[in-house]
């Protein structure tokens, strides 16, 4: 029984590394995560190979190249490629190492291995000699092109320039900054391909990531969610919504009294009710002026009789008196 989960256990694990395997050669370069001993500071300089769309680095310890908008590094009988100077790098079967990188001549090589000594400077490594006549069958025809209709070599990604140091990206950042600073797209299908299997694995976990965070609304967010109008469809306020006719059970707001509203004459301003009040009669002054009168008449003519009745004595003694005589 022990023998049979054993033997069990070791099926599963060889159809998962067959699985992987078929998975890695159909795109053919690995993901990005693979530290060659590379470690450059800063955008290494890049000169064009003459009569190739590929660049070189001269002064950098290693056979580093740039193509098709990738960085290609040629180290222990493996190939290599980036999208960033620094790496990461993904591995690259030799099935689908694009073709302009097998013709690099051997004098463009810093560090040539061993098995290079004997070959031409000139003329590209012997790739069928090293990799077998299996690797030859399937590669056919890989030396021979028109060398006067090479492509235009892609644009170099300067704007790396900037990222040295600690400011250099990790893989997430990379393919951000990428889509957002170089628009040139890849001519070979397998790059293209690798691309957008990198873009999928580095955008799952901030997407995941972006889910599982709850949406926090700050107070000026609330403030506008509550003053916001009603959308299409809710219950809108039955006080602003017009009575229908024919329907009778439509809600109509409760009527509104309005405050009684004064005449004319009275909402006129004070100054101009004064002016319009007609002025009073004298009339009315005039019998208040004549009875005052009156009473002075009499009390001037009350002395004036009480004088007259005094002459009249004063005159009838003097008579008596000269009657007396």
């Amino acid at each position: 029984m022990k023998k049979m989960r054993f033997g069990m256990v070791v099926m599963v694990m060889l159809v998962c590394l067959a699985t992987s395997a078929m998975a890695q050669v159909s795109i053919g370069i690995g993901f990005p995560s693979v530290s060659i001993g590379i470690n450059l500071p800063l955008l290494p300089e890049l000169v064009p190979v003459p009569g190739y769309p590929v660049y070189y680095a001269p002064r950098v310890d290693g056979n580093y190249f740039f193509y098709d908008g990738m960085y290609w590094v040629y180290q222990d009988d493996n190939w290599y490629t980036s999208s960033w100077y620094n790496g990461p790098w993904g591995f690259v079967d030799p099935q689908v190492v694009p073709l302009f990188i097998l013709r690099i001549p051997v004098r463009y090589y810093q560090q040539p291995p061993v098995y290079f000594s004997g070959w031409q400077s000139n003329a590209p490594p012997r790739w069928g000699q090293h990799w077998g006549n299996g690797w030859e069958r399937r590669r056919s025809g890989w030396n021979r092109w028109n060398r006067s209709s090479a492509p235009v070599r892609a644009p170099l990604p300067v704007y790396q320039r900037q990222y040295t140091g600690d400011r250099y990206p990790r893989v997430e950042q990379q393919q951000t900054l990428r889509t957002q600073s170089y628009r040139y797209q890849p001519r070979d299908k397998v790059v293209r391909r690798h691309l957008q299997q990198v873009r999928t694995k580095t955008s799952a976990p901030a997407q995941r990531g972006r889910q599982e965070q709850p949406q926090v609304r700050t107070p000026a967010q609330q403030n506008i969610r509550r003053q916001a109008p009603p959308q299409h469809g809710a219950p809108a306020d039955p006080r602003s919504q017009s009575p229908q006719r024919g329907s009778e059970h439509v809600q109509r707001p409760a009527p509104v009294h309005a405050a009684p509203q004064q005449p004319a004459a009275q909402q006129q301003p004070r100054a101009q009710q004064h002016q319009q009040q007609p002025a009073a009669p004298q009339r009315q002054q005039a019998p208040r002026a004549q009875g005052q009168e009156h009473k002075d008449q009499d009390r001037g003519g009350g002395q004036g009789s009480n004088r007259g009745q005094g002459q009249r004595q004063d005159k009838d003694e003097e008579r008596g008196r000269g009657r007396n005589n």
